[in-house]
């Protein structure tokens, strides 16, 4: 918006039709026929409470009752602008000007004395352009332009009415416009916009700022209790699904609410509180709603001190492997999944699940992939030559350009055969770009690596990659069997996943066995392969050839692992 808005809108010359140039008298409503925006002239002449809702009877009490409420709601329905005259004296008369907008009414003033001659036409395109430059095109909400000269306006509040803002984000938004396409983004930004207006009522007006971020500005005296309120409402309408061209897709909403004065009473300080809430409801699984608290910021801190560090760990040769072990019907070795840690100098080994994330939104994890599968296949050359290793791909390692060039060449430098490289990837990556997927997998395939498809069943589990490409081996999430021999469901599931597996020609890797009684289900029931902390935890690759080592009184092939409860792990014959 114009900063000198004592100025603004200017009347000018238009033609040989035109007002003179004076400062107008301005204001906007919404179709409550509530102040959602004002020219300075109209503030310092009504005194109206800035922090309060004021409605369009209290500026113009003559518009309350009929036959001019009829005229108001005349322009709003049918979109025809109207002029009404206040008084009829040139001196003292003026003329409203009621033009409609796209949220509700726009109300020019013009004094009798200064008003030369205007046609509707000039005075609607005049509102229209207002309207254009204050409000999203798209969905129709105020624009982050009007949002930053509303909260300037609240701020500071004075210690008066209590002022919340909320940082809204949308969950799951990226893989509607990668799958569906950003025609259907649009859509689902239009109808995102329309649930947030339909839970909003008297002092509470939402914005959008940019892509599928949004805000809302809430004055109340009941804070944060109102906000929380209207926040819990917003999430819950979130949780309802959407419908694009007949496709049913889930899109939540998680909120950051900052309270003035408490958190801030000034803009930047409120943004930056509500904006930390926001990471707060989204660290703890998102489609939640969360009001700020200091202790968010040492959250922040801890976080932003894992970051400095992470873009440096690499070349500070802080990351290293561990392995653990796969293990086939046989109870014998096959080979090894490799796994990321960090040995961070001051905080100890930190677990991926903690910097991944982290690595990928920064751009790091291309690099930092790179350097697992260079170290994972140096260390697979010294063990048996039938030992396979299998390497975790992140979506955005696989997504970028020239990736299957890499692993060739690195194949090649290294001297590991293909043959013994497995890839494992999750179905969040196929999510991504379809067709570019498959023909990364199959160029992968060709070259003779293995493909596993990792965590199957916990994401967006889709039948057709199954069918349109051949993976080697599926993996069963610990997820199912944590609870294998209590959740009758559960094992429904794992025996589906096994019998569907192997009838397209697969074979089923399941994770996080940890008890004997789990590892003998699942190989009852023909599970290829099994690997968890029952078999072995992950191990330093300088204990790996202990572990496969021959050993007097084993059970089995005569390879090394443990043996408990009649199960040995053997190394299939190889010394």
């Amino acid at each position: 918006m114009p900063e000198n808005r004592e100025n603004w809108p200017t009347l000018v010359p238009h033609g040989s039709e035109f007002f003179s140039r004076v400062a107008a008298v301005f204001s906007l409503w919404d179709l409550d026929l509530v102040l959602i925006d004002w020219s300075e002239t109209l503030a310092k002449r009504s005194g109206f409470n800035r922090q309060q809702p004021t409605r369009l009877g209290d500026i113009y009490p003559m518009l309350k009752a009929a036959p001019s409420a009829d005229l108001v709601q005349l322009v709003i329905k049918n979109g025809t602008p109207q002029s009404l005259r206040i008084g009829v004296s040139t001196d003292n008369g003026y003329d409203l000007l009621l033009l409609p907008a796209k949220e509700g009414l726009a109300v020019i003033e013009i004094a009798v004395a200064d008003r030369i001659e205007s046609t509707p036409a000039h005075e609607q395109e005049r509102a229209l352009l207002l309207h254009q430059a204050t409000h999203d095109a798209l969905t129709g909400l105020p624009n982050r332009r009007q949002f930053s000269d509303q909260l300037g306006r609240f701020l500071p509040t004075g210690g008066g009415c209590g002022l919340a803002l909320m940082q809204i984000d949308l969950d799951d938004f990226k893989p509607v416009n990668d799958t569906l396409g950003h025609g259907a983004g649009d859509i689902v930004l239009k109808l995102a916009a329309a649930r947030i207006r339909s839970v909003l009522g008297t002092g509470e007006t939402a914005f959008r700022l940019a892509g599928d971020e949004f805000a809302v500005i809430q004055t109340s005296h009941e804070q944060p209790a109102e906000a929380e309120r209207l926040a819990d409402a917003l999430v819950g309408e979130f949780k309802k699904p959407f419908v694009v061209d007949g496709i049913t897709v889930f899109v939540g909403a998680s909120i950051g609410i900052a309270i003035a004065p408490r958190d801030g009473d000034e803009g930047e300080q409120l943004m930056k509180a509500a904006d930390v809430a926001l990471y707060a409801a989204k660290k703890e699984g998102r489609r939640r709603a969360r009001t700020f608290d200091p202790s968010m910021l040492v959250v922040l801190e801890q976080r932003e001190l894992l970051r400095r560090s992470l873009r440096v760990a690499l070349q500070h040769g802080e990351f290293f492997l561990e392995y653990q072990p796969l293990v086939d019907r046989s109870r014998t070795v096959t080979g090894f999944e490799a796994l990321l840690r960090w040995r961070h100098p001051r905080l100890g080994v930190i677990p991926p699940i903690a910097f991944i994330p982290m690595a990928e939104a920064d751009g790091l994890m291309s690099e930092i992939g790179q350097w697992v599968l260079e170290q994972a296949c140096r260390e697979a050359l010294s063990w048996p030559d039938h030992y396979t290793v299998a390497v975790n791909l992140s979506p955005a390692e696989f997504l970028t350009a020239g990736f299957t060039d890499r692993v060739s060449q690195t194949l090649d430098l290294i001297g590991l055969p293909a043959e013994r490289l497995e890839l494992e990837i999750t179905e969040t990556v196929l999510l991504e770009r379809t067709i570019n997927n498959l023909d990364t997998l199959n160029t992968l395939n060709v070259l003779g690596i293995q493909i596993s498809l990792d965590d199957f069943g916990t994401e967006y589990s889709s039948l057709s990659y199954l069918k349109n490409f051949p993976f080697d081996n599926i993996k069963i999430d610990k997820y199912f069997v944590n609870d294998l021999l209590s959740d009758e469901k559960s094992r429904t599931i794992v025996r589906s996943v096994i019998a569907l597996s192997h009838g397209l020609g697969m074979r089923v890797t399941a994770e996080g066995v940890e008890t004997a009684e789990q590892a003998a289900w699942l190989l009852e029931e023909g599970c290829d392969r099994l690997q968890g902390h029952f078999l072995s935890p992950p191990m330093h690759v300088d204990h790996i050839r202990q572990f496969i080592a021959p050993r007097k009184g084993r059970r089995g092939n005569g390879g090394g692992g443990r043996d408990a409860t009649g199960m040995a792990i053997g190394q299939g014959g190889a010394g």
